[in-house]
């Protein structure tokens, strides 16, 4: 599982490691200061940092979507296969209407799958032109893994297409990522 910086650490129930290099402890919960996978080991969790290499096909990014049109999502790669990219080195990936999802792909409407600012898990299907990358979410691991509502509140799942503000109880379509632990 990545973690992302700031997000909390999910722990098995039992004893709490202390805080390592790559994470901190605020408000009682261990959280990511480096964007990778935690690992636990004598008592301390910590997020090892890992050189990046550049987007490749076949390879898992995250990024956040930066502009939206009514038949692409542009989104700011920041991690490429578990590796957070160096700072001020970042890649831009297109997700197209038809690389959303598996099925109906000609009833995508972006719109309805991504926002702004929204953190998207997808797969390098191709190197597409010279200024970005071509992303599909269409597998059920792949899609928006962290969305803010319009509360300011970080959004939860309810399906594969809606997420909660757990806030004001609001729906929010998304194509969301089924999530690793399920």
């Amino acid at each position: 599982m990545i973690c992302l910086p700031g997000q909390p650490i999910p722990l098995p129930q039992g004893q709490t490691p202390n805080p390592g290099p790559g994470s901190y402890l605020r408000d009682g919960q261990l959280r990511a200061s480096l964007a990778g996978a935690p690992v636990v080991s004598a008592s301390m969790l910590t997020i090892p940092r890992t050189k990046a290499r550049p987007p490749a096909p076949n390879t898992v990014v995250l990024g956040s979507v930066t502009r939206l049109s009514p038949q692409q999502a542009t989104i700011s790669i920041s991690v490429v296969d578990g590796a957070p990219l160096a700072a001020g080195e970042e890649f831009t990936g297109v997700i197209r209407t038809q690389d959303v999802r598996a099925t109906e792909k000609d009833r995508v409407k972006i719109s309805d799958c991504f926002r702004g600012g929204d953190v998207v898990k997808g797969l390098v299907i191709s190197l597409g032109d010279s200024r970005s990358y071509f992303i599909s979410t269409a597998r059920n691991d792949l899609g928006v893994v962290f969305a803010t509502s319009e509360a300011g509140v970080t959004m939860e799942p309810v399906s594969w297409q809606e997420m909660r503000c757990p806030k004001t109880g609001k729906i929010e379509r998304r194509k969301c990522a089924k999530p690793d632990e399920v």
